[in-house]
């Protein structure tokens, strides 16, 4: 007990000494408002320079909403016609019993691979002001930075200089395999200004593109979600097209096959009518058989012919476009207000961190060069 009420003793001066030195900073802060507030000034001035340095930036946005391919929430018209392959299938497949690779979650890779970026270089937009480019154009030549940026990258610059500029190719020619530095640079633009996004709950994918100018940040996202459509599409076709264009050519074949043994048997009972020997009505009666047997095998094709037309149809995906692209009428960035309370806070910290500690610091220079 005596040990307890002694350790009591001496926390309360220890508590009653700290919430003095506080009060004692706090006094020593309010004795110095006027250059704190000084100081908040400089960082407010600072603050709307760079705010207003940097170029506005307009974002438009498209949501859309990916069918489901699992082959069971099919209705309709669609789901007829899956549950018609799925009966004519071998083995009792559907048309959405395979695993989809390209699913929504990698919708954010496709977007930003090389050969989806290259695609857009030569995509053609338009500005507020009527004038027309190409958007690899746009990004080299319309799009502004800060003026630090160019500071920033006058070392670069030079030291590229006595290096010597690379070999950037003739420019006319887009490799996606093989990209010069001008075009890596505009590649990684546009990384930078195009996102997808996918709500992992409901599936809905977001896409966004910024650009400083309302009307090409609109026709950017509208042509991204546009490709991005038409690649799933494709994927999801492919092996169906390619079943197509196979099914076609055993058509035509067996057209062809039938068409030459029906000629062949009319052929031969225009030459031989009225023949009543044994040998004449064999061959007869093989000619009818292979016509009849060539048609039984092209009226089966036939039907494998519709049901491949039937499954390009079925397999197609659907999007639903929740909201589509509109031209954005407010920035949005950079945020002028936030920038300058942010450079106003951290004016006034440094000059507060300064009075408190700044002896302290002149000290310790002190006691190093004696």
């Amino acid at each position: 007990m005596k040990e307890t009420e002694d350790k009591d003793l001496q926390v309360g001066p220890e508590a009653e000494e700290q919430e003095i030195d506080l009060i004692e900073l706090a006094a020593k802060l309010w004795k110095q408002r006027k250059k704190i507030a000084l100081w908040g000034l400089y960082g407010a001035v600072l603050g709307l320079i760079v705010a207003f340095s940097i170029p506005r930036e307009y974002t438009a946005t498209i949501k859309l909403a990916p069918e489901v391919s699992d082959g069971k929430s099919a209705s309709g018209i669609v789901g007829a016609l899956n549950a018609m392959i799925a009966i004519s299938s071998s083995g009792g497949a559907g048309a959405g019993a395979g695993a989809d690779a390209v699913y929504p979650q990698l919708y954010p890779d496709v977007v930003h691979s090389t050969p989806f970026a290259v695609g857009l270089f030569t995509l053609p937009v338009v500005d507020k002001e009527k004038r027309r480019f190409e958007l690899q154009q746009y990004v080299d030549e319309e799009l502004s930075a800060p003026w630090w940026s160019f500071i920033m990258k006058l070392p670069g610059k030079a030291l590229g200089a006595l290096r010597g500029k690379p070999d950037s190719g003739d420019g006319k020619g887009l490799n996606a395999f093989e990209l010069t530095p001008e075009q890596n640079a505009i590649k990684m633009v546009l990384d930078d200004r195009i996102a997808a996004n996918v709500d992992t709950k409901t599936g809905v994918v977001t896409i966004s593109a910024t650009m400083q100018d309302p009307m090409v940040a609109a026709l950017v996202v509208d042509s991204v979600a546009a490709r991005l459509k038409a690649y799933v599409t494709d994927y999801r076709t492919n092996k169906a097209r390619e079943d197509l264009e196979y099914a076609e050519k055993l058509n035509d074949e067996a057209r062809d096959a039938y068409y030459k043994a029906q000629q062949r048997y009319a052929d031969y009972m225009d030459r031989n009518q009225g023949l009543a020997l044994y040998g004449a009505q064999t061959t007869r009666d093989r000619l009818q058989n292979e016509a009849q047997l060539a048609f039984t095998l092209y009226n089966q094709i036939a039907q494998q012919l519709q049901l491949a037309e039937t499954k390009v149809q079925a397999v197609r995906p659907v999007f639903a476009t929740i909201e589509p692209p509109t031209v954005p009428l407010k920035p949005s960035k950079p945020s002028k207000l936030l920038i300058l309370v942010g450079f106003v806070f951290l004016a006034c910290v440094i000059q507060c961190a300064w009075i408190l500690f700044g002896d302290n610091i002149r000290k310790i220079k002190e006691d190093v060069k004696g």
